[in-house]
């Protein structure tokens, strides 16, 4: 029995008049296509599964660091409408945050870790002259050199390792300036790694001023370093070549961007090693159009706020859970203001956990455990992760708290610790 063909032929008429809508809808209004997806808006989490948390901790990547401004959210969304040429999308946006930031040059990168990345490899090619297919093989096979201080060694160095480079590690001033050389590319300074009056550390000033005696670009990793908000450019404005933000964390940015400010020879030397280039040691540090507004708009209201305001509202919170846990035996709170990093109040609430029936620990499993299920700071119940905290001490981090959320960590800490 011969199979029946279907009849996919179309009329002029229809063909007309399906293009015609087609046009008509590319011509409404950003509005009219933002209202009709809220109204058919699924929450993929429920439909997931995923159960949504109360932050309590700070801008951990592993709890989706922070929640984007309102602005922000805004901006991401109308960005999605329409599609732009992307390279001019990265120029003029690096062009606006450059002029916003007071420095040369900026690139939107995705995350601090990829802006550290295209910072190296812009100290490569700017040292070898080297392409972009170059990277990494040509720094490996001229065996090419960051130098590192010990104490600044951590996790994202691998995020320099991918160019191809080695890492020269120094400890102390005499050894740096001797670990200069033909094959130097970079220096890099991590700047939460440790306050600069710790034996052994070497000072921003005196790492930048001898690696420019040697006619070396600095690298300065800031990636968690707003607030305070100046910082956007202090480090800059004190002659550091090149350096990095997260856009996912004081900035209130998308999570998966970032930015990387600096000298604009080199900022555009990281561009050619950028995606969409497809010859890049970048292309998979992909940066979509959604995220570049975004970071555009989280630049702007950055630069609306003011850091009194910003550290008062998280004091409000602060003062709410201390209110809720007055009362209960042996407890007291502190706070605690990192002097670089996450520089932010972070609440301490120390108590004898054998009096009152349940040690920190637990209160983080119990608290996690319950709807709205709560995040603690990772710091809780450990000794030295946090200045003042150890194992008897719970670490709350209200900055990223959504508004009415202070309340219910304060009840819920109440509960847990008045009720074991």
């Amino acid at each position: 029995m011969p199979r029946r063909v279907e009849d996919h032929s179309i009329s002029r008429r229809r063909l007309l008049g399906a293009a015609g809508a087609t046009v008509a809808a590319s011509l409404l209004p950003p509005s009219a296509f933002a209202a009709g997806a809220a109204e058919s808006a699924v929450d993929y989490y429920d439909k997931l599964g995923v159960a949504k948390i109360i932050n309590a901790a700070g801008t951990y990547t592993y709890l989706t660091a922070a929640v984007m401004a309102p602005p922000v959210q805004r901006a991401v969304a109308l960005a999605a409408h329409h599609p732009v040429r992307l390279k001019d999308l990265q120029r003029a946006s690096g062009e606006y945050i450059a002029k916003r930031l007071k420095c040369e040059g900026a690139v939107v990168s995705s995350g601090a870790s990829a802006a550290l990345t295209l910072a190296t490899a812009a100290c490569i090619a700017a040292k070898g002259s080297l392409p972009s297919n170059q990277i990494p093989q040509q720094a490996r096979e001229r065996g090419y050199e960051v130098i590192v201080q010990k104490k600044h060694r951590y996790e994202y160095d691998h995020a320099m390792l991918i160019c191809g480079v080695t890492i020269r590690e120094v400890e102390g001033l005499d050894e740096y300036k001797r670990a200069f050389s033909e094959r130097t590319v970079m220096t890099n300074y991590f700047n939460s790694a440790g306050p600069e009056s710790e034996p052994g550390i070497i000072d921003r000033e005196t790492w930048l001023k001898v690696a420019h005696e040697h006619g070396v670009p600095c690298h300065l990793d800031a990636a968690a370093d707003i607030p305070p908000i100046s910082n956007l450019w202090n480090y800059t404005a004190m002659g550091f070549d090149l350096v990095c933000f997260s856009g996912g964390k004081g900035m209130r940015g998308p999570q998966n961007a970032g930015l990387l400010l600096g000298k604009k020879r080199l900022t555009d030397l990281a561009l050619e090693n950028d995606s969409p280039n497809s010859d890049a040691v970048g292309r998979g540090m992909k940066v979509a159009k959604e995220q570049m507004v975004g970071m555009v708009a989280a630049v702007d209201w950055i630069l609306d706020q003011s850091d009194d305001a910003l550290q008062a509202e998280s004091m409000r919170r602060v003062r709410t859970i201390e209110a809720a846990l007055k009362g209960i035996p042996t407890l007291t709170t502190s706070v605690n203001i990192p002097a670089v990093a996450n520089h932010v109040p972070h609440l301490l609430i120390k108590y004898d956990p054998s009096v009152v029936g349940i040690k920190p620990l637990e209160v983080a499993d119990r608290l996690r455990a319950q709807k709205p299920s709560i995040e603690l700071s990772p710091a809780t119940g450990v000794r030295g992760r946090i200045e003042g905290a150890d194992e008897n001490t719970i670490v709350i981090g209200v900055w990223m708290m959504q508004p009415g959320e202070a309340e219910v960590v304060a009840n819920s800490l109440k509960q847990v610790l008045k009720h074991s």
